[in-house]
């Protein structure tokens, strides 16, 4: 494995463990970072990632706030690692109403 790809890894697992703080009952995270090379922002070696997480901690949270603890829970990192984080933060019960 290269060490750019090696370090992606590493990132996409820091940001699976950092969201594990969330009781995530789903979770995948992608590294969209290619999609985006020589973007402005991205030129520091930030990457970017999308993520779509299934969680109870959700309840009764707006949209906006649903996006505020994910970006709580990566914290640090999103100085340090991610340039652009895309959220699809939902309950359980609006993922069993889509069967």
């Amino acid at each position: 494995m290269s060490d750019v790809a090696a370090s992606a890894a590493s990132r996409l697992e820091r940001i699976r463990r950092a969201l594990q703080s969330l009781a995530p009952l789903a979770l995948e995270v992608r590294d969209d970072s290619h999609r985006h090379v020589g973007h402005e922002g991205a030129r520091d070696g930030r990457g970017h990632f999308a993520v779509d997480i299934v969680s109870a901690a959700f309840e009764g949270l707006a949209p906006l706030a649903r996006h505020r603890r994910v970006y709580a829970a990566v914290g640090a990192m999103m100085d340090t690692d991610i340039h652009a984080l895309q959220v699809r933060a939902r309950t359980p019960d609006e993922v069993m109403g889509q069967r």
